[in-house]
């Protein structure tokens, strides 16, 4: 059997990088997009139908942008359409999701100490609960509610907040801040596939046809794409948030990811007021620079999570290996001033990504990661400070590769 751990690795590695690139694609056009609407100038000489235009300067060229109201008079052949950055940010997210989350659900979808979930059960919650969230969040925005902008953004704050409570009931504190932005990631999305591009498609058939577009379907692609305007923000810091233990794996995670959204909103509103009216209202900076300060302030209190359970059947298989006593004393004498409860290396507060290695159990639950970060990489211990020899490296590939069945490549 080759090395399916790196292979998987490898995999990881380039869903990620995909999604990063075609992530950028999407956000840097909706960010142009959103700017270059609240920044349209209108003036008595414009062509009949056109709601503003702009020039603007880049690469040295200079381009002239008008934006009609509903569609213009003639429709050109060449239309550029903006919608697969998205598709392909979605679909790379649910597949990291995918090989992360749900491939490795024993370690960090699921916690035994929230909620002790069978593997299929926890998989089949989170696909549950992306898609709940687009079908409460369109039903929303189709209400009497929808009508107003204001009110349809206090409600759907709420829920936010709501379903960030509820997923730290039910997993681990990593995997429900990873949901959050799953869950965000999802509605924005869906917006561009169910209604930003139908509403448009419908647009260019009544004018195929010779009809007069229906105004509404502009208003509610409006509506949307300007959510998702405001929601980037909020889901750029939870896909992000896996690396810092302190944002989600305490007690207030969840007032945390509350305040996440509010800092989002603030940020987009600096910026869509200055495209729109050239004002620059820097009380939203420092408005949300408290918020960050009760973030940091609430990332203190006690983790989340009960008495811990036992070993998983994995975790028993690399205990029982006959080398693990000795793979066990390399990681608790290089790794464990760090990776504990209480750190004793100097500068480290609390252990990185939440990974204890202080006994058996945590080891052995943890066999995949020191395999790959101090097996077969040296990317730990950092800067090998510890002095790990290249003989327990060793050990420990051999003692994973023995229980696994896995062959170097």
């Amino acid at each position: 059997m080759t090395d399916f751990t790196i292979f998987w690795e490898w995999l990881s590695f380039v869903v990620r990088w995909t999604h990063v690139i075609v992530g950028i694609a999407w956000i840097g056009s909706s960010f142009y997009f959103i700017a270059l609407d609240l920044g349209l100038r209108k003036h008595g000489n414009l062509p009949n139908g056109v709601l503003g235009e702009e020039w603007q300067v880049h690469g040295g060229g200079f381009y002239h942008i008008q934006k009609y109201m509903v569609a213009p008079p003639n429709l050109p052949e060449h239309l550029v359409w903006f919608k697969w950055e998205s598709y392909m940010t979605w679909l790379t997210g649910f597949a990291m999701l995918a090989i992360v989350y749900y491939a490795g659900a024993d370690l960090f979808l699921i916690d035994r100490t929230v909620m002790d979930l069978p593997v299929w059960g926890a998989i089949g919650l989170s696909m549950a609960s992306l898609a709940v969230g687009w079908v409460l969040y369109d039903l929303l925005c189709r209400s009497p509610l929808g009508k107003s902008q204001n009110g349809l953004m206090v409600v759907l704050f709420f829920i936010l907040v709501a379903m960030g409570w509820a997923y730290l009931q039910v997993f681990s504190g990593r995997a429900a801040f990873l949901h959050m932005g799953a869950f965000t990631a999802t509605i924005m999305s869906a917006n561009v596939f169910f209604i930003i591009i139908p509403n448009q498609k419908k647009i260019v058939a009544s004018m195929k046809a010779g009809e007069t577009p229906d105004p509404a379907l502009g208003a509610q692609s409006k509506q949307r794409s300007v959510h998702n305007n405001y929601l980037t923000l909020p889901v750029l810091f939870f896909m992000l948030s896996g690396h810092y233990p302190l944002a989600y794996a305490t007690e207030y995670s969840w007032i945390i990811a509350g305040l996440i959204f509010l800092i989002g909103v603030l940020i987009r509103h600096f910026f869509n007021t200055m495209h729109a009216t050239g004002r620059k209202e820097y009380w939203t900076w420092a408005a949300a620079t408290i918020l960050f300060i009760v973030i940091m302030w609430l990332s203190t209190s006690p983790r989340i999570g009960g008495e811990p359970q036992g070993p998983s059947e994995a975790a028993l298989r690399f205990m029982a290996d006959d080398h693990f006593v000795a793979v066990s004393n390399a990681v608790q004498g290089r790794c464990a001033m760090c990776h504990a409860a209480e750190p004793f290396w100097e500068g480290v507060h609390m252990a990185p990504k939440h990974v204890r290695l202080e006994t058996p159990e945590e080891i052995a639950a943890h066999a995949r990661e020191i395999y790959i970060q101090s097996g077969r990489t040296h990317a730990m211990p950092p800067g090998n400070v510890s002095l790990m020899t290249q003989e327990e490296r060793d050990l420990i590939v051999f003692w994973y590769q023995s229980v696994t069945g896995e062959r170097s490549l």
